[in-house]
């Protein structure tokens, strides 16, 4: 009789555990129900996303070639998921949200500014995950369906970041294997078409494309501690997140290439439609794009949080999916080139020194409390970082631009070919925060 109690009440314990959700307010301990798999199937989800073949076909522009794209993706997804999973780990291990878990890198005041950059460019990204659901449904249905749609998909996903591990579960049981099937369909139907030359006239070169690769999956790095904080374990938070987004980035950027490649197209979505149930499958990919406006409006909750701990995050996630669905009615993609770089410019430097402080300085023990005191060497080596990317790089935003091609020529610094900004952004604030981190304990 006893044994059979303990097995009801294990069996309904576990049974809770499965259907906790996300705590309202900052200072709430987080359940711990997610394991590998779940966290594989969310993160593939999230990289399977129309604008991975937005995201190839700039890099297929870039680089002008087809073997030198798909060496970019490779190199810059692979880059990027390493940094990834070891900002999934830190919320693993702190249980805190990613920009809380930066209060360890940078103190509580210190990851402020990080947190306020981390809300613009969720915004950012929320509107635009709405705006690539609303094109795709255009070129699918006609261009009155673009408003509906784009009111559609900010409406639901909202309603997932009032719910977030609920839509986790959801993603795991169903869209995962949906999308399986319809990027099978897309490969196999633009590899079917003959080859077209490739365009050269926005050739920039290898690294520049390895930097439009990184920038892609670093850019879910300040995301990734708001949901590892419901990891099991750290193993299945790193494994979970750099495995399930990097796999899918590659295999989606590839796919855009191929479009450039074998359909010529200059507009991927529209060429992707006209093919043999290319519409179907767009469809199906369009279903589960809105995973990526929930992810960006509930991480921004998170943020937020970070400034004001007890407020209502279910409040918060409506506000922001009202603020990007009015912002996605009236922008469009003219600066996404930019958007990326500049995301990666910032985000790149920062989770690089949160890393190598996270293993090589702090060995991974962060305080994540409201006390906790700004450090100064993160903030120098995020500063270096930072620089050294711009040096190289500086993007394609006018004024921005403008000052640190004249820094550059002041200086008498020639940019070299050979090195990409976001591998030297990553090597010199993690050498950077190595260096001033060791000292600094000493």
């Amino acid at each position: 009789m006893t044994t059979s109690t303990a097995s009801a009440s294990g069996a309904a314990a576990a049974a809770r555990a499965a259907k906790a959700e996300a705590p309202i307010v900052l200072t709430t301990e987080p359940p711990r129900p997610l394991r590998f798999f779940d966290q594989f199937a969310m993160w593939a989800n999230l990289g399977i996303s129309l604008f991975g073949p937005l995201t190839g076909a700039l890099i297929a522009a870039t680089t002008g070639s087809v073997p030198l794209a798909i060496g970019a993706i490779v190199l810059g997804c692979s880059i990027g998921a390493l940094l990834l999973g070891t900002s999934a780990v830190f919320g693993a291990t702190t249980g805190a949200p990613a920009m809380v878990s930066l209060r360890g890198l940078l103190g509580r005041r210190g990851s402020i500014a990080p947190t306020i950059l981390n809300i613009g460019q969720n915004i950012g990204w929320a509107t635009m995950e709405i705006i690539v659901i609303a094109t795709a449904a255009s070129a699918i249905l006609g261009d009155s369906w673009r408003w509906p749609f784009v009111i559609l998909a900010g409406g639901v996903a909202t309603v997932m970041a009032v719910r977030p591990l609920g839509s986790v579960r959801m993603l795991r049981k169903v869209m995962v294997w949906l999308v399986l099937v319809a990027s099978v369909v897309l490969f196999v139907q633009v590899l079917l078409q003959p080859r077209q030359p490739m365009p050269q006239d926005a050739v920039l070169g290898f690294w520049p494309a390895v930097d439009l690769a990184v920038a892609g999956v670093v850019s879910f790095a300040p995301l990734a501690a708001d949901y590892s904080r419901h990891s099991k374990t750290r193993k299945a938070a790193f494994w979970g997140s750099s495995l399930g987004y990097g796999l899918a980035a590659v295999a989606y950027y590839t796919l855009g290439v191929f479009a450039v490649a074998h359909l010529g197209a200059t507009d991927v979505i529209a060429a992707l439609v006209a093919l043999p149930a290319g519409a179907v499958a767009l469809a199906i990919l369009l279903t589960d794009e809105v995973d990526e406006a929930f992810a960006n409006i509930y991480s921004t909750t998170m943020s937020v949080q970070n400034l004001f701990g007890t407020v209502d995050r279910r409040i918060v996630a409506v506000a922001i999916g009202v603020i990007a669905t009015l912002l996605a009615g009236f922008l469009d993609f003219g600066q996404y080139q930019s958007f990326l770089f500049l995301i990666g410019s910032v985000f790149v430097p920062l989770f690089a020194v949160a890393a190598a402080d996270f293993l090589f300085v702090s060995r991974q023990r962060w305080d994540v409390s409201a006390s906790s005191r700004l450090r100064w060497p993160p903030v120098v080596a995020w500063a270096g970082g930072f620089i050294a990317y711009q040096l190289i790089y500086p993007g394609t935003v006018p004024i921005w631009s403008d000052f640190w091609l004249r820094f550059d020529a002041a200086i008498g610094f020639t940019p070299p070919t050979w090195l990409g900004s976001s591998v030297a952004a990553i090597g010199v604030g993690a050498l950077l925060m190595t260096i001033l981190g060791r000292l600094a304990r000493r």
